[in-house]
């Protein structure tokens, strides 16, 4: 059976550079893959971090298609996972993955490279939502036309143009001064914490930016309670951290964390600052996760546009704790924001009713 792969959802630069590594790496595999549209092909690539990406990769699954997600992100909801920036050893590694599960080893046949490893692809696994396991039955995607590539109702951020790459990097939305006593998300913004350093069973990378400890993160909910001081945060040596961070498995971006402060910080209410009257809206997808599966309803709604916390509730069929919860962890990593309203426009002077108005107004 013939392996095909299509791609979808990215600007032509992209797409130019992605079929320029895709025939290096089909040629040392002997043109074991063909390239085919998207509507054609049964893998197909999708650019996660353009703002058609997560709308391509919707369309895509509910077809019943094996999405690779290629982003800068190191994880992606997709079946599969490209990392960018990506070249022809890359693209090679994750081809050869695919036929292998596929059962194709015997057509693939790599060629050596001495000067370059890539590491294995694999499909993203940690966080990858929607899964069909992981989502209730109301949660599946209806089947879209194949010309239908943006829901109805979508609407694209003011900030980006359409057709335009979706910024790779999100600033967090500013959040107001911490208390005088201080709990772990407090201490997780940029610049309050340098160095490696211990907290409890969590190694981090406060330069960096990253953390090594559990996969999970409902385990870590405890971490977030109660005060902590400076001195709870221990500085570890360059010998110690390597020896224990490659016990506590792979590194994790700083977002991940801060993110899930801000999801169990709330407890149903809205940070400090925020309007719990106010609409708010997604300004990108964010990553979700297995633990949450409701949450995919929830950026699904938020999606649509500006809505209050009652209507994203009412919308998604979450109750309004859930999200305000899961607002509040998106408003902490730079994912959501509050919409300012608009002020009404001003509405036409009325008219003199003397002798003068009625001469005027003939």
């Amino acid at each position: 059976m013939a392996l095909t792969l299509g791609m979808t959802g990215m600007d032509p630069a992209t797409e130019t550079a992605l079929r320029a590594a895709f025939d290096q790496a089909n040629a040392r595999m002997g043109r074991a893959w063909r390239l085919l549209s998207d509507q054609e092909a049964d893998y197909v690539v999708v650019d996660m971090d353009s703002m058609y990406g997560p709308m391509s990769w919707l369309r895509l699954h509910a077809a019943g298609k094996r999405v690779i997600g290629l982003t800068s992100a190191p994880r992606s909801q997709t079946d599969y996972h490209l990392a960018r920036p990506t070249d022809a050893s890359a693209v090679r590694a994750l081809l050869a993955e695919i036929a292998a599960q596929a059962g194709e080893d015997d057509t693939v046949q790599p060629a050596p490279e001495p000067a370059e490893q890539a590491a294995p692809a694999q499909p993203s696994g940690m966080s990858p939502s929607p899964v069909p396991q992981d989502q209730l039955p109301e949660e599946l995607p209806p089947p879209r036309d194949e010309e239908e590539s943006i829901p109805a109702g979508v609407r694209l951020p003011d900030s980006v143009e359409v057709g335009t790459l979706a910024p790779t990097t999100i600033e967090p939305a500013p959040m107001p001064a911490p208390p005088a006593q201080r709990n772990l998300f407090d201490w997780l913004v940029p610049g309050a914490v340098d160095g490696r350093r211990r907290f409890r069973d969590l190694l981090i990378d406060f330069d960096k930016r990253a953390y090594h400890g559990p996969a999970a993160l409902k385990p870590l909910a405890a971490h977030f309670e109660g005060a902590v001081e400076r001195e709870d945060f221990v500085a570890v040596d360059d010998a110690t951290w390597a020896r224990e961070a490659a016990a506590l498995g792979a590194e994790q971006p700083l977002q991940r964390l801060q993110w899930f402060g801000g999801l169990v910080m709330g407890h149903g209410a809205l940070l400090p600052g925020y309007d719990p009257d106010g609409r708010y809206r997604l300004t990108k997808w964010p990553q979700t996760e297995r633990e949450f599966p409701k949450h995919f309803r929830i950026a699904t709604t938020m999606m649509k546009g500006p809505a209050t916390l009652e209507e994203i509730a009412a919308g998604s069929g979450v109750t309004r704790d859930e999200v305000v919860d899961f607002v509040n962890a998106n408003l902490a990593t730079g994912y959501a924001e509050l919409v300012p309203e608009t002020p009404p426009e001003p509405s036409e002077p009325a008219r003199s009713a003397g002798l003068f108005g009625r001469l005027r107004g003939r």
